[in-house]
């Protein structure tokens, strides 16, 4: 397919949306004073010699606000699981009955809170390089266009609404980083 004004930018907005859907499953994943299930639903496990998603080996549920209970798919995966939780990184400490793991999950310490930002602040800033390498991606192909019969000026709007692009998205990465920020800040 030959590159267009239209299909540059559907093909820009296309790479941003994935970094922001990354930005989004990433602040999930922060932890919070609340017990949530996106919280290790993304954990990986090693599980009969491959690596799964724990929300592909377990269901999880929040019987209390600071709780999580796990049941495993397999009872024979418990063992994996717990090791798993255990090698997060998440600072959580699950609890097996041999048949489902709970997980208490304690209000973070305030000096956790200021890690736990300052990780939303890293994770936003890494999606913020992937938006700027999808307009520079964007800006290269528009180049390539020159001599091949598109109107400069319309090469100079494409470049434009590439830059509109760029800027509405860094803005709602601002507002979602800003709100995971306040939701960890609050006990």
């Amino acid at each position: 397919m030959a590159n267009t004004p239209d299909t540059i930018l559907k093909l820009c907005d296309e790479q941003m949306t994935k970094s922001m859907e990354h930005l989004k499953k990433e602040l999930k994943s922060v932890r919070t004073g609340r017990a949530s299930p996106s919280l290790i639903e993304f954990i990986k496990v090693e599980y009969y010699g491959s690596t799964q998603d724990l929300k592909n080996l377990a269901a999880i549920s929040v019987p209390e606000p600071t709780q999580l209970l796990v049941k495993p798919f397999d009872v024979g995966a418990i063992g994996d699981i717990k090791k798993a939780v255990e090698a997060s990184g998440l600072g959580l400490n699950p609890i097996s009955d041999g048949k489902q793991v709970r997980i208490n999950v304690p209000a973070p310490t305030g000096d956790r809170r200021k890690q736990l930002v300052a990780h939303c602040k890293k994770v936003a800033e890494e999606a913020k390089v992937t938006l700027r390498n999808a307009r520079r991606d964007a800006n290269k192909l528009a180049d390539g266009l020159k001599g091949s019969g598109i109107p400069e000026d319309e090469l100079e709007t494409l470049k434009t609404e590439i830059q509109d692009l760029l800027k509405k998205r860094e803005t709602e990465a601002d507002t979602i980083t800003t709100a995971k920020q306040k939701e960890v800040e609050t006990l």
